[in-house]
């Protein structure tokens, strides 16, 4: 794993010495496309939580998606963060900060569990996901999605395109989901009493699409939405607005502040214009 970190960053270091302009919206699309649509949409509130419902192929997709940031298959990432939730900065963590800030950057990726966990563990927390059969090839063969994104872009676009859109992408979108268990478990605001260290971060949220707003996601984890207050900006979120209005995403699960009794509750169903505090 520390040989392909480090490859990775000389590849992104080395796409600093390409930069175009086709070069930069091709790592920006695909910054969106691996970390929206793929990570925060799919691996995370779809897969994980299962904050909301779209049709099998629109799932694939977005999951399919979500390999391309290569951090591993979706059974994999899924068995982590659910252990993270059951958890969170105990015991049992793969990645609080409580055993250290670097640790839970990048540290466990290097020297802990990483995305490898026993069949009894993966069993017991992604029991839904080990029985489907798609899900079972994808894991085992993640890296193929985007190996064939970077011919394409060698194809199309040349060796600087594939640099910028591969690897100098692949690293920020890196270090901002690892920013997610590092940094929001470190710095930031808190709305909720959570047991845990969670915090709300608006620059990770801003660098991860609204996964930023971690306090609010660890009170309330199945919400589809985590950006509650006007002013928590969560792309992620407007994701699934996009896909609820194009009539292939359902059964949205969110929460709402409740006037009558000071306190957010639960709700699903269809979605109505909501004033959130």
């Amino acid at each position: 794993m520390g040989i392909f970190l480090s490859s990775a960053h000389l590849g992104g270091v080395a796409a600093l010495f390409f930069w175009s302009w086709p070069a930069v919206l091709t790592a920006i699309v695909l910054y969106w496309i691996t970390g929206s649509l793929g990570t925060g949409m799919g691996y995370h509130r779809l897969l994980t939580h299962r904050a909301y419902r779209v049709p099998k192929i629109v799932e694939y997709f977005l999951v399919t998606c979500g390999t391309m940031s290569l951090q591993g298959g979706p059974i994999e990432w899924v068995t982590t963060h659910r252990l993270h939730h059951a958890h969170t900065d105990r015991a049992g963590d793969p990645h609080t900060p409580r055993d250290g800030s670097w640790w839970a950057h990048i540290g466990w990726i290097l020297w802990g569990t990483a995305q490898n966990h026993p069949e009894a563990v993966i069993t017991r927390y992604a029991p839904d996901l080990m029985n489907d059969r798609f899900y079972r090839w994808l894991t085992r063969y993640y890296y193929i999605p985007l190996l064939l994104v970077g011919i394409v872009l060698v194809v199309v676009g040349g060796w600087g395109v594939m640099l910028w859109g591969v690897f100098l992408r692949l690293i920020l979108e890196l270090h901002a989901t690892w920013f997610v268990n590092s940094a929001t478990h470190l710095w930031g605001r808190t709305r909720f009493e959570t047991g845990d260290d969670s915090r709300n971060s608006w620059w990770v949220a801003l660098l991860t699409f609204g996964e930023g707003w971690h306090n609010n996601h660890h009170a309330h984890p199945t919400s589809a939405r985590h950006g509650l207050g006007w002013y928590e900006i969560d792309l992620n979120w407007l994701g699934i607005r996009a896909l609820q209005l194009l009539g292939l995403a359902y059964a949205i699960k969110r929460v709402r502040f409740d006037r009558a009794s000071s306190a957010w509750q639960p709700i699903s169903g269809r979605i109505k214009s909501e004033r959130v505090r």
